[in-house]
């Protein structure tokens, strides 16, 4: 539907979830900081996006919090990448894909990809992605097990992203979908994001005060909990505390910042790379 006009016209009005209408947090994220003279990540397709759509900006723009969510996805293009840079051909599955573009931003020209998220978002994202020969978008919930049979047609090995989106299930659901994986595709790579309960009870408040529906639901105190559905650990990555491999390469503006922020945030805002149980 028509919205809201700007200089390149009328903006693209959308109808989401709760839950599916906080991807313009990360999207908005990504196009503040590819505005930056040296961002962490360049990301020309979010800034596009968001000149294009008429979103909430009074509860999803920019904050405190952008740089956090920049680090974030920073951090998994980082693991994404090493991962392509030993299978080439592999199938990389973004669950939970909202309007992310990192498929643009790693695509190394033989990557198999496929962005998975509820059907309201995959009909946004229609509007600005179309599927390849090696790019697939799947309508489903992570807890639907019908989605698992395409990944299964694509040619392993398999690296799972769920970014931002396990936080929002019920405990028992985060912990199925994680199991499933495990049992389905074992060896794969599952990279997941956590907060403990203090940070999930910070949520429910700025959301209360933002006029925000969407709620946390899931808390997890330390990442290798999740070691008890079968997953073992690679790599955990606090986010003011990213990987060598990408901290050399952050503007001197991010390397100055992140030591005292680490010392204020530290364990608040944490990155996992797991790897499932083999058979």
């Amino acid at each position: 539907m028509p919205g809201m006009s700007d200089a390149h016209g009328p903006r693209l009005r959308v109808e989401l979830g709760a839950v599916q209408e906080t991807l313009f947090i990360p999207l908005a994220a990504r196009a503040r900081e590819s505005g930056r003279k040296r961002p962490v990540l360049r990301d020309p397709k979010a800034v596009e996006m968001i000149g294009a759509l008429d979103y909430p900006a009074d509860k999803y723009g920019p904050g405190p919090g952008s740089a956090i969510m920049v680090l974030r996805t920073a951090i998994v293009d980082t693991w994404v990448r090493a991962f392509l840079a030993e299978h080439p051909a592999g199938t990389v599955v973004e669950i939970g894909t909202g309007l992310n573009t990192r498929f643009e931003r790693v695509d190394n020209g033989t990557v198999h990809w496929i962005d998975l998220d509820l059907p309201d978002t995959i009909d946004l994202r229609r509007r600005f992605f179309t599927d390849t020969e090696r790019r697939k978008m799947i309508a489903a919930s992570v807890l639907d097990e019908t989605w698992l049979r395409s990944v299964e047609e694509s040619p392993g090995p398999y690296f799972f992203v769920a970014e931002g989106v396990l936080v929002y299930l019920a405990e028992e659901d985060a912990a199925e979908a994680l199991t499933r994986l495990v049992r389905r595709f074992p060896g794969a790579l599952v990279a997941v994001d956590t907060y403990p309960r203090r940070l999930l009870e910070q949520q429910h408040k700025q959301a209360a005060r933002k006029g925000m529906p969407a709620r946390w639901a899931w808390s997890c105190e330390d990442p290798r909990e999740l070691e008890r559905f079968g997953l073992r650990t690679v790599e955990v990555a606090p986010v003011t505390r990213p990987p060598r491999a990408l901290r050399t390469r952050l503007p001197l503006s991010y390397r100055l910042l992140l030591p005292p922020v680490d010392r204020l945030l530290r364990g608040l805002f944490t990155v996992t790379l797991f790897r499932a149980a083999s058979r």
